[in-house]
């Protein structure tokens, strides 16, 4: 999530995970997900909020000195953060429409004019670091590229 950092991070051996705080939520992820995991005879010996990561991931260290970062998005996606996964998946689009504008040979100023906007409205479209544009555009982009868009919704409970 854009510019989003972590206020405070904790662990708790007892109930296995580690918890974060942000200016929005608080967040937690079970060591079985941490890439090095700590166990009750490797037990975390120090955690923290990174600054050297911009407070947006947190550093571990266990009893035998390996060290290991997790990132924000790590925790936002294990609990299934509406607005990270939005703008996981407005960035999985615009890569795709970059890809299908590159291999379609359509200029840009066919496509403007087929959507009936600007450039500079196509470029903010384009644009992998924009997450301001709606999925209603993305759609009307990848119509006029000729290409099929179906949404579907999948109980995951």
């Amino acid at each position: 999530m854009k510019s989003c950092k972590i206020r405070k991070a904790t662990w708790d051996n007892k109930k296995r995970l580690i918890e974060i705080e942000t200016a929005k939520n608080s967040f937690s992820l079970p060591f079985s997900k941490l890439m090095t995991s700590p166990t009750s005879g490797n037990p975390i010996e120090e955690l923290y909020v990174d600054k050297e990561l911009a407070s947006t991931a947190i550093t571990y260290h266990l009893k035998d000195g390996s060290v290991d970062s997790v990132p924000l998005d790590a925790f936002l996606d294990f609990n299934k953060d509406p607005d990270y996964l939005r703008e996981a998946e407005m960035h999985r689009l615009t890569v795709l429409a970059n890809k299908l504008l590159k291999e379609s040979g359509i200029s840009k100023r066919e496509i403007c004019r087929r959507m009936e906007t600007s450039m500079s409205q196509l470029a903010r479209i384009l644009d992998t670091s924009n997450y301001s544009k709606t999925f209603d555009q993305l759609i009307k982009f990848f119509t006029i590229m000729g290409t099929e868009v179906k949404i579907e919704v999948h109980n995951v409970a």
